[in-house]
């Protein structure tokens, strides 16, 4: 079975499908490093909703979620905007955990795995 890779770099690959899976790397704000978890979370699923065309498929074929939050307390936050987000009737398995990003201007990164 072929995989096939999205910007490709030389420790990671930002989008991987092998067989009927798509599977993304954790997701950071582009042009909303820095701004408010509203702003970040809007920015990610943007990023989200792009690489996942790329890749053939969109957000109403999400298997599973992994969301990283730098502080629990800006969960509601973070939510708020994952609701309006999410396909209605098709959302994923998910988990949200709270952990320091790899740089500070992060708040949110979120991972997605999704059916083609």
């Amino acid at each position: 079975m072929t995989i096939q890779r999205f910007e490709t770099g030389p420790r990671m690959s930002q989008a991987v499908v092998h067989g009927n899976t798509v599977y993304l790397a954790g997701v950071v704000a582009g042009k909303a490093a820095g701004k408010s978890v509203t702003e970040q979370t809007q920015d990610i699923l943007s990023i989200i909703d792009g690489h996942l065309a790329k890749a053939g498929t969109d957000k109403s074929k999400l298997l599973s979620a992994t969301i990283y939050i730098t502080d629990m307390k800006t969960f509601p936050e973070m939510n708020a905007v994952w609701d309006g987000w999410v396909s209605a009737g098709n959302t994923p398995a998910r988990a949200t955990v709270e952990a320091k990003l790899a740089a500070p201007q992060y708040n949110v990164e979120i991972m997605v795995v999704a059916a083609k």
